[in-house]
């Protein structure tokens, strides 16, 4: 089947972010906006505003598709720049062209096998290429707002027990978070010395349509379908807190209409789960909607060796966004991994699409050097 549409892949559910409307910006610069947050945010946003402008700047590295916004071919206040965040050059000039009031900032090397194997390119484009879009900030719309979309595993790793807030101390494991963490300290920074209107959101997992096929839920949804090998880390205990990518969404728009200046904002899902819990739902989930035997299913599971520096377990205290700016995420686990397990099913043509020569290759290269052991 081929891809939904906007509003089909959003599973019918209703944002509220159209409420404040005598907020809304004229002009917003959404970067990396092609990828899997991204994708999701400006198919929600661009509908919802229809007098806001967007732009779209994305690199269209391995995991930024093109077609995923293709619902948004015909609207008038919808336009794409191909642009890396590496050159600044070419950074400054879409600033000086599009002069936004609004920056929500996502583009992101986000995976991390890949920072284990590649960290070059995590530096590269997570912290000098946040460098360079603070920097034609400053040079061209000092008065915009720059939103950072950050992760929560700049904090590390949390025992059995705790919540990251935020104001828990940073201890990255990975190139990536390491390289996230640095981009979250230069956003203050320039905020601080500079003037600059900045707000940081650290999120936890996401997951739904559009999610690049080597993150573990659309990899697991992809492969038990297929009836090939489901590869788990460790003996798949480590966990994390999922949040519903719309629900991430509609919290973005919530920082922007009631949050404050300079602060940074936890968003979490409220939905703990360990790694090989996820694995075995997702198993349940293609078994009923593919009739197939359960039991086949999860006999597909592999443990392979873990991979270096694996934190353990990762939960957020979202109560300040919650307090602050009235948000809490609508979806539950078991709710939006029905959504995306039937989306995955529904879209084989875009994971083909996606899962070309060199991720496949990837794939291969990176999880059977570990099987087995």
């Amino acid at each position: 089947m081929t891809a939904m549409n906007g509003s089909q892949a959003h599973g019918g559910i209703q944002s509220e972010f159209g409420r404040e409307r005598g907020r809304a910006p004229k002009r917003v610069l959404v970067t990396g906006g092609s990828g899997f947050i991204g994708s999701n945010f400006l198919l929600s946003s661009v509908p919802a505003l229809a007098a806001t402008e967007f732009t779209n700047l994305d690199a269209l590295t391995y995991a930024g598709r093109a077609p995923n916004l293709s619902a948004l071919a015909d609207a008038p206040n919808y336009r794409f720049r191909q642009v890396d965040i590496r050159d600044a050059a070419a950074v400054r000039a879409l600033f000086a062209e599009v002069r936004p009031d609004l920056i929500f900032h996502f583009a992101a090397e986000s995976h991390v096998d890949r920072s284990i194997a590649q960290p070059g390119a995590f530096i590269e484009t997570n912290i000098n290429g946040t460098y360079h879009l603070l920097e034609a900030l400053r040079a061209e719309c000092p008065e915009a707002l720059f939103h950072h979309v950050s992760t929560d595993e700049v904090f590390g790793s949390l025992g059995e027990t705790g919540l990251f807030r935020e104001d828990s101390p940073y201890d990255p494991s990975s190139p990536y978070s390491a390289s996230k963490a640095s981009s979250d300290h230069l956003v203050r920074a320039y905020a601080r010395t500079f003037g600059l209107r900045t707000r940081i959101t650290n999120c936890s997992n996401n997951y739904g349509p559009y999610q690049f096929p080597e993150k573990l839920i659309p990899l697991m949804i992809q492969n038990a379908s297929r009836g090939l090998p489901l590869p788990v880390y460790g003996q798949g205990r480590n966990v994390r807190d999922w949040l519903y990518v719309l629900d991430h969404v509609e919290a973005l728009w919530a920082v922007y209409e009631r949050g404050r200046d300079g602060e940074t904002y936890n968003v979490g899902g409220s939905a703990e789960a360990q790694n090989i819990t996820i694995v075995e739902r997702i198993c349940e989930l293609v078994a009923q909607k593919q009739g197939k035997p359960l039991a086949e299913l999860k006999s597909l599971v592999t443990y392979v060796k873990d991979r270096p520096g694996h934190d353990l377990r990762y939960a957020i205290d979202a109560s300040k966004i919650e307090r602050e700016c009235g948000w809490k995420p609508r979806e539950s686990l078991d709710s939006g991994l029905d959504k995306t397990v039937a989306w995955y099913l529904d879209n084989s043509a875009w994971i083909a699409a996606a899962s070309g020569q060199e991720h496949t290759a990837w794939l291969t290269e990176n999880y059977s050097a570990r099987a087995g052991t």
